[in-house]
């Protein structure tokens, strides 16, 4: 069988892997793309035997990357989740956690040359129009993967990559409040639904009679939980604005509790179908988010800072993800932007390849 040969890196971004493609080096046809990308994960096995996804969720997701035409920003982002085994692509959210291995990929790819002892990359994130300034450590004009960054969810350390969100509210759908309330009733489930880098619907746990205390393995086997979430979600999309969601991936759904370990609230974040093992980047400022706002179905399960800006440490399955929130308080919340610190470390680089049948190349 003859195959088709496509550049790639291999890199973790945030808790998130996946291959960085040149968009240049893939077509233009939106079809013969997911059937690319469906071939190059392996997706519709439980563990993408024949492609180098990882058998999650997390580890089944691309990058794309492009020279940006927008004044503001250098590079394009594309993102697409893909399904591990259901042989979908979803091209409409965005990911931060493999926005955090953006900016390196960039200079890797020489779509930007690093300056000085830190680089700043102005990423637009094509899927929702958010636009995002990375800090990429370059010491001395070179790029490096090493340092003493930790987060949750990671082994070991890294050089520190920050991430200042900026412009993403109502990048999906339009609106802070997609269906015009701070809170909403769905199947006798008081939950609100947010879009802030990511469109969410996000409910108390103990409203599903669960603690919010969980691991990602305990709620993963609750059949039950997901598919009475999944009844909740179903309605929220439509009730957003964004039509039937029975094959996207968003809205994600969220869980809040009290927080138990020093954080500001504990958070359970859904992708959805499963539990993410720590938080995603974009799912963190929507929770932040709603956490901070009065009204929401946070109320009472946190002591909510009146200064601006704030920390929030949101507690997950793998330990803490903290985002520095900029708002205002004058006609209710208002996001200015979101700041937070990833690392990323690029694993491999190479050709990745494709069944010709798919795709003969450029």
């Amino acid at each position: 069988m003859s195959q088709t040969g496509i550049p790639f890196l291999f890199m973790r971004g945030g808790t998130s892997r996946g291959p960085y493609f040149n968009r240049a080096d893939l077509p233009d046809d939106r079809e013969t793309l997911a059937e690319i990308l469906l071939a190059a994960v392996g997706s519709g096995h439980p563990l993408n035997i024949d492609g180098i996804g990882g058998g999650a969720a997390v580890t089944t997701k691309v990058a794309m990357l492009s020279p940006s035409d927008d004044e503001w920003a250098d590079v394009d982002y594309f993102f697409a989740q893909v399904s591990v085994e259901d042989r979908l692509v979803d091209f409409k959210p965005t990911c931060g956690n493999i926005l955090s291995g953006v900016g390196p990929a960039a200079i890797e790819m020489g779509l930007v040359t690093p300056h000085g002892d830190e680089t700043e990359v102005r990423i637009r994130a094509v899927n929702t129009g958010a636009k995002v300034l990375s800090r990429v450590r370059t010491p001395a004009g070179q790029l490096t993967y090493e340092g003493n960054a930790a987060i949750a969810g990671v082994p070991g350390t890294a050089a520190p990559i920050t991430l200042n969100f900026m412009g993403v509210v109502g990048s999906s759908t339009g609106a802070f409040l997609p269906t015009g309330n701070i809170r909403d009733t769905i199947d006798g489930l008081e939950v609100t639904c947010m879009d802030v880098a990511m469109p969410m619907v996000m409910a108390r746990a103990g409203d599903f009679g669960l603690t919010g205390y969980e691991t990602a393995a305990e709620l993963d086997a609750d059949k039950g939980f997901f598919e009475r979430m999944e009844a909740v979600r179903l309605q929220a999309g439509e009730k957003m604005g964004m039509g039937d969601v029975a094959k996207s991936v968003t809205p994600k759904f969220g869980l809040f509790a009290q927080a138990r370990d020093g954080g500001t609230v504990a958070a359970r974040y859904f992708m959805p179908w499963n539990t993410h093992p720590s938080m995603a980047v974009t799912g963190s400022q929507c929770m932040a988010s709603c956490a901070l706002t009065p009204g929401s179905i946070a109320d009472g399960l946190l002591d909510r800072p009146d200064e601006s800006p704030a920390n929030v440490v949101l507690e997950h399955p793998s330990g803490t993800i903290e985002v520095l929130v900029d708002f205002e308080m004058t006609n209710g919340f208002s996001l200015n932007s979101a700041g937070l610190l990833r690392t990323a470390r690029k694993l491999a680089d190479g050709m990745i390849y494709v069944p010709s049948h798919i795709w003969k190349g450029h």
